[in-house]
């Protein structure tokens, strides 16, 4: 089905909460700890700063293929559109989509797990009643974008909201504490520039992009934004400035009430951080809040994902049955139901921990990488006028992008990678045989 049956609906307001609500999440709440764990000193702050660099130097390539091909499925296009359409970019696009069948769904399972896993601080769940908790996240999740994209505007506008109001109040309550700048004061505490701090950064860094991830998800919604060439540029620079500076405010507050010492170990530590300044009462409103993000961010990600199959579908390289549209609502229906159904199934397997790693080991190599090389190639083989915005120093961006993302790559661990390229393996075969019967690249 054509794309321009769907309507450009999303303004630059709209799309930054959709980026903002997806970057947040339950992410930064969970690995806050983890962080501090691994780098085992108040310099656990520079992890977040790393995360952030990498996030801001990603988003200008993201931005130059975003802004000159906005379309739904965001990377779907923009590797095809780098690799050639009719040779060797099918292949690349198709494996795209295929690690995408398996890592959206994983997305969406990650935070749904988070929910369920912070809700146990309100009520004592089990194990199974936590994989419960989680899959029926995931099922109201499908149940909220299951309407038009306006409609969806609308309500992550008000989801937005929600983060915001989270993040300020955990703030503020540090500074009204009144010891706000003390772990800025002591951030080089004990700190050595030696190989050990840098393979912590490494590590830690896996979990921190992870808390920043999402800030390109307005390139997913391409085909439904306004004015694409000046908002999904400015989206995304604005989302990652506006999460960088509240999470790294939201890490002081924090450490400014309790020492990272303990913090490196609790679980539910944004409730008890809360619960030393205000009382019980406040602990649990505060965790609501938190829930709150955390399903704020299945939504945002959900909706995002959801055009990535419809997009390859509607070109012809996948199934076909993705290229639906509600005959009345006009959004990608099949999609929406079988990543849904995907990441229920997934909410009720796997644990938080080895999903944020196989996220980014199977995301890394063909989304990430692979992007940055396609745009290197598209700027030497197009005009400079097919690029409505252009990136400064270009190339040097690109190439820290590459070095930054393989050594997060490598810190994600032997196994995670392996695992990242088995699904590029089975990727390939499924292509090739497909390839072969339908006559195309490489056997044409």
């Amino acid at each position: 089905m054509p794309e321009h049956n769907m309507e450009r609906k999303l303004g630059l307001g709209q799309a930054t909460a959709i980026n903002m609500i997806d970057m947040v999440g339950i992410g930064p709440f969970i690995t806050l700890p983890m962080v501090i764990g691994m780098m085992n000193g108040a310099y656990f702050l520079y992890a977040w700063v790393a995360g952030a660099l990498l996030s801001f130097v990603d988003a200008m390539i993201w931005s130059e293929l975003g802004a000159a091909f906005p379309r739904a499925g965001g990377s779907y296009n923009f590797l095809k559109e780098a690799y050639g359409k009719d040779g060797a970019g099918r292949f690349m696009s198709f494996l795209f989509v295929w690690q995408t069948m398996i890592q959206a769904p994983l997305v969406i399972a990650s935070a749904a797990i988070g929910f369920a896993s912070y809700f146990t601080y309100l009520v004592p769940l089990n194990g199974w009643q936590e994989k419960m908790m989680s899959g029926a996240v995931v099922v109201l999740i499908v149940v909220l974008l299951y309407r038009k994209i306006e409609a969806i505007g609308k309500i992550s506008v008000l989801l937005w909201s929600g983060v915001i109001i989270t993040l300020l109040w955990i703030i503020g309550g540090g500074i009204a504490h009144g010891n706000f700048l003390s772990p800025v004061r002591h951030i080089n505490d004990g700190l050595t520039f030696n190989y050990a701090f840098v393979c912590a950064i490494g590590f830690a860094s896996v979990k921190t992009v992870y808390s920043y991830l999402g800030y390109y998800n307005v390139c997913h919604l391409g085909g439904e934004i306004t004015r694409p060439e000046r908002n999904i540029p400015r989206s995304m620079f604005i989302s990652i400035t506006g999460i960088a500076i509240l999470y790294l405010a939201m890490n002081i507050s924090v450490a400014s009430v309790v020492p990272w010492q303990e913090a490196m170990h609790s679980k539910y530590v944004l409730s008890e951080f809360m619960q030393q300044l205000m009382g019980s009462t406040a602990a649990k409103v505060i965790t609501v809040l938190i829930l709150w993000v955390a399903f704020a961010s299945v939504f945002s990600a959900t909706l995002g994902y959801s055009r990535i199959p419809y997009a390859a579908a509607s070109d012809g390289a996948f199934f076909k049955v993705f290229a639906r549209l509600h005959p009345t609502k006009n959004f990608p229906y099949v999609s929406l139901l079988f990543l849904g159904a995907l990441a229920f199934i997934f909410s009720l397997l796997f644990k938080l921990t080895q999903v944020i790693s196989a996220i980014l080991a199977m995301r890394i190599i063909i989304q990430f990488i692979s992007q940055a090389i396609g745009l290197l190639i598209l700027r030497r083989k197009r005009p400079a006028s097919d690029f409505p915005y252009k990136m400064p120093f270009f190339p040097v961006p690109v190439y820290i992008a590459i070095a930054l993302w393989i050594g997060v790559l490598l810190s994600t661990g032997r196994d995670m990678v392996i695992s990242g390229l088995v699904v590029i393996a089975a990727g390939t075969v499924v292509y090739l045989v497909k390839a072969r019967l339908n006559k195309e690249w490489p056997f044409k």
